[in-house]
């Protein structure tokens, strides 16, 4: 039966041409596209050259919450800095025999270093208390917290990073070491108009993925998290291997579970954006992002 609507219409090339053979003629242009996006490197990763990835945490052994991905880039040819502020002194355990203070601190520097060259990055490792010696109360405290602050801001000027990582508002386990440095990384990167501004995320566990006691104490819901890391495996053996320097605090099974968690994680590193505001408003209520 003949389509009215084709009714009178002169054959097409195409229509003249068999079913086999047109089935062929798009397999090959199929094939010809595929070669063309492949030799102008369409899904080549981005050129990291040149570029600069700061990592700012606590303590000696935070960085292995990012470990992959600082492997990762520091692989690809990124320069790749850790921070750390504290010294560690405190990071007695119940599977050590260490005491707290001068010695414990020294130990923990030297596992540092040892991971951070596994990492394949470079430390800048400060020499601040833990918890900033808030046990001597304000006095103690607040020329800690503010001498954290002014260091930060002198390692981003004189090192200008493309991209900053650190902790969020829950600081993972809620250590108040974590919060304070989060939100002094973030203060510092607010407190001017760099002239080039850093991107600053924040790492952050999937609320799905946690138990639902866990998830108001750390979990972050998966819509916030819009910046999915990927690492190859060996960033992922890397970080592992990286996280074992750190004898004083992590027993052995404490890395199995580590490698177990990365593999659960499917090679991915979760992190929440910090999202600037582009506008103004003069209502509370507005919905929308300015």
């Amino acid at each position: 039966m003949t389509n009215a609507g084709n009714a009178g219409r002169p054959k097409t090339r195409v229509d003249r041409v068999c079913p086999r053979t047109w089935r062929a003629m798009r397999l090959l242009a199929v094939m010809l596209i595929g070669t063309y996006i492949t030799s102008t490197d369409v899904f080549a990763q981005p050129d990291v050259d040149g570029k600069v990835l700061m990592a700012i945490f606590a303590h000696p052994d935070d960085e292995g919450l990012v470990g992959p991905i600082l492997s990762r880039y520091a692989r690809e040819g990124a320069e790749v800095i850790l921070v750390t502020a504290t010294d560690g002194r405190e990071g007695t355990n119940d599977f050590t025999d260490y005491e707290a203070g001068d010695e414990l601190a020294a130990i923990r520097r030297d596992e540092l270093k040892c991971a951070a060259s596994t990492l394949g990055v470079e430390l800048i490792h400060l020499d601040y208390y833990d918890q900033f010696n808030s046990a001597e109360g304000y006095d103690g405290f607040i020329p800690q917290l503010r001498g954290v602050l002014r260091d930060i801001e002198r390692i981003i000027t004189e090192r200008q990073p493309d991209a900053i990582v650190t902790f969020g508002p829950d600081g993972v386990s809620n250590h108040m070491d974590h919060q304070l440095v989060g939100s002094s990384v973030t203060q510092v990167v607010l407190s001017r108009d760099w002239e080039k501004t850093p991107a600053l995320y924040y790492y952050g566990s999937p609320a799905s993925t946690l138990p639902e006691e866990d998830r108001v104490l750390r979990g972050v819901q998966e819509k916030y998290l819009t910046v999915q890391i990927p690492y190859a495996d060996e960033d992922g053996e890397k970080a592992v291997e990286a996280l074992a320097c750190h004898e004083s605090q992590i027993p052995p099974e404490a890395i199995d579970r580590r490698r177990n968690r990365l593999e659960e994680q499917e090679n991915i590193i979760h992190l929440r954006p910090f999202i600037a505001p582009t506008g103004h408003s003069n209502d509370l209520f507005d919905a929308a992002t300015q």
